[in-house]
């Protein structure tokens, strides 16, 4: 797991909320509220349970959790940050790529970067830019046509 999908901190607020420091410095305010309609993180909507969140012991980083079994992937918090932000989350590309059957390859092709520069932005080590979140949109859009 990269530095980017990893976590180094991470505080409740109010309103659930989470403050996030991640091991490559990034650091976010979240909010979780949409996310508490999922009944596996309905317990969260107690204050009281919210409040005792914590960094998973193993492995270190990986993931935030609650007692009673709930918890929430580092990297699943990385890109609501990043989208919560305005940016474009990683996710957004690894979807676009499974909805196309896309290989690593094939989809760096498809949208003119190179495998390294994609896996940058897979691996949320690089921000992903709008010209290449608009280019996948474009490409799409080709295949439909």
């Amino acid at each position: 797991m990269t530095t980017a999908l990893r976590l180094a901190a991470a505080t409740p607020l109010p309103q659930h909320r989470l403050a996030l420091r991640f091991a490559d410095g990034f650091e976010a305010t979240v909010s979780i509220a949409d996310l508490l309609r999922i009944k596996a993180l309905a317990s969260l909507r107690d204050p009281a349970v919210f409040a005792k969140a914590k960094l998973s012991r193993e492995p270190h980083g990986c993931a935030i959790e609650w007692p009673g079994g709930a918890d929430l992937a580092a990297d699943n918090l990385r890109n609501l940050a990043v989208e919560q932000s305005g940016g474009i989350g990683h996710e957004r590309i690894i979807e676009w790529m499974y909805q196309h059957g896309l290989t690593q390859q094939a989809a760096a092709d498809a949208i003119g970067v190179s495998r390294r520069m994609l896996n940058y932005y897979l691996s949320a080590a690089k921000p992903i830019p709008k010209t290449v979140w608009l280019a996948c949109l474009g490409w799409a859009a080709q295949q439909a046509a």
